[in-house]
């Protein structure tokens, strides 16, 4: 039976700093408020003109794929996880591709925000295991920085963020017990707006009028990226923080027994719980839910923040660059997002 394995890991994070006492610049807050309510430490912000998430996104691949003991010239698909892609279209792969000087290969973008890189790892999956595929780029990259609200207003979800990226390289493997044991994505819209960036965005809450004539050329544009968009915040991130945590405490758990039960094992079976690293204190809740013990939930959140899509990523690489994540192990990887969606991937390495 053909599995898909983790052929090789990679990461990068820009050298910007930002400690919690360095965003005290930009708005009224304090580190022991930003620890007490998220974990975080500090976070690192890509330089503006240089580092987009396209060039973070290959930094981490080239580390990956030199792991993986292959070439950009081997590749031959690439899934790219983002919510903070360089363009509004083209999407990131293809950049990627034109930018590792890669074959003319398939190139696709999965915006699942947190939980993007289990959403596209899955994707990933189901190429290897179908045969399609040999060599799979997945990469979870994210530039939050240019987006966020820093001042007072957009203290409690800007203090949250940062920036970087991560890649894995996914090749088959025929060893009975290695590779991606199974994969289940999850979603549910019904409180899509709790946790969302609304503009720029094509949905019609400006339309009031009949038809397009009825509008004169400045209400016309108005309505694309207008002033009153700007005043009422609609082009920065809205979060309800308490509902999103109070749907991630119930989806977390749920989705880890659900990889578990599928494959016949138990808490106690995993080595290493990789969560999405969306706030320290989701991961201690969950560590202590499932009755983990100490040291099998990796955060580090602490350093980085809340990278969305390349979270997992990260944390998995520098996990394995610990010495935490060696073969045979198992491990579970678990996250949840805007959409509301969520997933987890059990991994054996």
């Amino acid at each position: 039976m053909v599995r898909s394995k983790i052929a090789g890991i990679g990461m990068y994070v820009p050298k910007n700093v930002l400690t919690n006492n360095d965003m005290l610049k930009y708005m009224d807050t304090s580190d022991a408020w930003i620890q007490e309510r998220t974990g975080i430490k500090e976070r690192r912000f890509a330089d503006r003109t240089g580092e987009t998430t396209t060039t973070m996104g290959v930094e981490a691949a080239k580390i990956a794929i030199k792991r993986a003991g292959t070439t950009a010239q081997e590749i031959d698909f690439i899934v790219f996880a983002t919510l903070s892609p360089d363009y509004y279209f083209p999407g990131c792969g293809v950049l990627v591709q034109r930018e590792m000087k890669m074959k003319e290969i398939g190139a696709l973008d999965v915006r699942n925000q947190c939980s993007g890189f289990v959403y596209a790892l899955s994707v990933a999956d189901q190429f290897i295991k179908s045969g399609m595929y040999k060599n799979i780029l997945v990469i979870g990259s994210e530039k939050h920085s240019f987006g966020l609200d820093l001042s007072t207003r957009g203290r409690n979800i800007s203090v949250i963020f940062g920036d970087g990226a991560g890649a894995v390289v996914l090749q088959p493997t025929e060893k009975e017990n290695q590779g991606i044991l199974s994969t289940h994505l999850h979603s549910d819209g019904s409180n899509a707006e709790i946790l969302a960036m609304y503009n720029p965005g094509t949905h019609a809450n400006h339309w009031k009028k009949e038809k397009l004539a009825d509008y004169n050329d400045a209400e016309i544009a108005d309505m694309f990226m207008s002033k009153t968009m700007v005043e009422k915040e609609q082009n920065y991130p809205f979060m309800d923080g308490p509902a999103v945590f109070k749907m991630a405490a119930v989806k977390f758990p749920e989705v880890i027994m659900e990889a578990l039960n599928k494959n016949g094992l138990t808490t106690a079976d995993i080595d290493l719980l990789v969560p999405h690293q969306a706030n320290l204190r989701i991961s201690q809740f969950l560590q202590h839910t499932m009755k983990l013990e100490e040291g099998k939930v990796y955060n580090n959140i602490q350093k980085y923040g809340n990278t969305t899509a390349a979270s997992i990523p990260i944390a998995l690489c520098e996990a394995w660059e610990e010495g935490k994540v060696k073969e045979g192990n198992l491990i579970c990887l678990a996250a949840f997002g805007s959409g509301f969606t969520w997933a987890s991937a059990l991994i054996r390495m």
